[in-house]
């Protein structure tokens, strides 16, 4: 079959979005792409559009007396009235009843019906309301559009493409398939899933060229960081030998914790608005707490990019009759917001530290589950703990006590184009080397932080089409399906729940493992709708498929059930003994099925993306 023209990487990002391409193939299968990336077309003022290097993945639904008709057009079609990108950025920093940011944190929530429309959260204007879905379905839509003005042409149409999508390596199951049903809502056929930080990876090594053979040698082990805008994600990469040549492998990734540049911004918002009610006696509301958040966000940025910048004026607007004339000013300034960022974020500690557990209470807000302790060094000291012994099955000298003991690291990220935010984290793991008797270890530079994640992409794209170096891998989690143990009934006390592996760790794309359910005489009832308790581990490597295992909160997550209505096939309700079926697909999926014995009869088990609760709660 002829291949499409293109490979194009997609970074679907929390805070913004981008996009990659490379073109054709080389004879050589050991030549590095070319790899170009698209300044996309956004409106960013009413009645005008421009290029930008990257996409706000902010979507603005217009009110009913914002701004003329024809204020939103754009290049391809007519006024859609609504807006992504720059202009919904700026826009919703004011009203942001109506601006639907940060969709990609609510795609990961298993807790809540992803495909109901409850964004902006906590927002009463209902008209501007969208789902965590359907607002990456609008961004890649743009991104699709914008795509096609530049290259026009049926054969050209990005829906024609290789596409590479990229997600955090902490994504479960349930929330890649969403990400594939929002890319396919959009238009988007052939989409291969990749993890971030591997992407970044990637782009280290194109940007690189020749030159990355010998800057990498056998026995590195490369920490790649990623804190954007609303996630944080750690990988460890090591370099293997195999045949006298370097091969890349993907040995752990990090739990995933939803903490990154939205915290940061929430941090200083808070700080600016406790001086307002000091210094002014204002006290916000939700909806001017809502504006300042984003005001911040825009404040961090400048200040970080600009050294000279001293501070950065805000405008909120008032309340009551007299909106003009109540209008609050204030502004975000240097003088402590380095500290708050680097000493809040990124403290010293040691590697044996670990990030608060505060006790849960009764009640809690339906809202993002953001991590408990916004320690991001912790949280990294705990990742290198919990994978040291996965690390010295390969690299023993790697390892220090329990601890995994980087020689490298790869930065990426918005949060890390501040210097000093770089600086601390590699004063903090130099600490811990040097405590380990180990050198500190190097920072691979070269890689734009804003455009690393889709231009690695696209080089992976290539690489899939066998030219160009591989990260080996397989799955990142352990996947488990929740087994009820057989026990007589108690009062008051629901029988223990065993976890049945059903996707081992490292399971590469593209192959299956079948599990006899014998052992446990494992049976469904047709005829009636059956959901079943699913869950993963980052942790438990060995588990085979089959395997049972004893649940605890340390080592296992649970994510939203699997559910399926089991069709009875032409017969009566009755019991089937069944075995199971797990097939990683090429695309970077999870499929699971129930096979009865002795018979053709399967049925597919899917992920049930929505909540029990109505989503009229949100």
């Amino acid at each position: 079959m002829t291949q499409p023209p293109f490979v194009v990487g997609i970074d679907l990002g929390t805070s913004n979005t981008a996009l990659a391409w490379t073109e054709g193939t080389s004879d050589d299968p050991n030549a590095l792409p070319q790899v170009n990336t698209l300044d996309i077309a956004q409106v960013v003022a009413p009645g005008s559009v421009e290029p930008r290097a990257t996409l706000p993945s902010v979507v603005y639904v217009r009110g009913m007396s914002e701004m003329s008709e024809g204020a939103l057009n754009l290049p391809w079609g007519g006024d859609p009235g609504f807006c992504v990108g720059a202009l919904a950025r700026e826009q919703g920093a004011k009203i942001p009843s109506r601006m639907i940011h940060s969709a990609k944190s609510w795609l990961c929530h298993s807790g809540i019906d992803r495909q109901s429309r409850f964004l902006p959260y906590q927002s009463q204007e209902e008209d501007a309301k969208r789902s965590p879905v359907e607002t990456a379905t609008l961004t890649l839509a743009h991104l699709r559009s914008a795509w096609n003005h530049r290259h026009p042409g049926a054969e050209n149409d990005l829906a024609a493409q290789d596409i590479v999508l990229c997600v955090p390596a902490s994504f479960d199951a349930g929330a890649r398939n969403l990400t594939m049903q929002a890319a396919e809502a959009a238009g988007l056929a052939n989409v291969t899933l990749l993890e971030e930080p591997q992407a970044a990876f990637y782009s280290w090594v194109e940007q690189a060229g020749a030159e990355w053979r010998k800057r990498m040698q056998v026995g590195d082990l490369v920490l790649v960081i990623d804190v954007g805008g609303g996630t944080t994600d750690f990988s460890l990469i090591a370099v293997a030998d195999q045949g006298g040549g370097l091969e890349l492998r993907r040995i752990a990734v990090g739990e995933h914790i939803l903490l990154g540049g939205d915290n940061m911004d929430l941090a200083l918002a808070y700080g600016v608005a406790a001086r307002l009610e000091q210094e002014k006696g204002k006290k916000l509301d939700n909806y001017q707490m809502s504006a300042l958040v984003q005001q911040c966000r825009a404040g961090k940025e400048a200040l970080l990019a600009d050294g000279k910048l001293e501070s950065f004026p805000i405008a909120l607007l008032g309340r009551g009759s007299s909106v003009i004339g109540g209008t609050i000013r204030t502004e975000l300034r240097r003088e402590g917001l380095e500290t708050l960022l680097v000493d809040g974020f990124f403290p010293r500690c040691a590697i044996t530290d670990r990030p608060a557990r505060p006790a849960r209470s009764g009640f809690r807000e339906a809202g993002l589950p953001y991590a408990a302790d916004p320690a991001i060094t912790l949280h990294l000291a705990r990742f290198l703990g919990q994978n040291g012994p996965a690390v010295a099955e390969t690299f023993p000298d790697r390892v220090a006590g329990s601890q995994a003991i980087p020689t490298a690291v790869l930065f990426n990220g918005g949060a890390f184009k501040a210097d000093p935010l770089r600086q601390r984290v590699m004063q903090v793991v130099g600490d811990w080397c040097a405590a380990a008797g180990a050198e500190a270890p190097r920072v691979l530079e070269g890689t734009s932080l804003d455009l690393a994640v889709a231009r690695g992409a696209a080089a992976f794209g290539h690489a899939r089409r066998g030219r160009g170096i591989r990260i080996r891998g397989g799955s990142a989690r352990t996947y488990y399906i929740g087994i009820q143990s057989a026990a007589p009934a108690v009062p008051g006390m629901r029988p223990p729940l065993k976890a049945m592996c059903v996707v081992p760790h490292g399971m590469e794309e593209g192959t299956h493992r079948d599990i006899s359910g014998r052992e446990i005489d494992l049976c469904i009832w047709t005829g009636e709708a059956a959901e079943f308790r699913f869950l993963s581990s980052t942790t438990r490597r060995h588990d085979a498929p089959g395997a049972l295992c004893d649940v605890n909160d340390e080592e296992f997550e649970e994510h939203h059930p699997i559910e399926t209505t089991l069709d009875a096939k032409g017969a009566e309700s009755r019991a089937v003994e069944v075995d199971l079926r797990s097939a990683l697909t090429e695309i970077g999926t999870l499929e699971l099925s129930c096979v009865e014995r002795g018979t053709a009869n399967a049925w597919q088990l899917e992920f049930n993306v929505r909540s029990a609760a109505s989503a009229e709660a949100h």
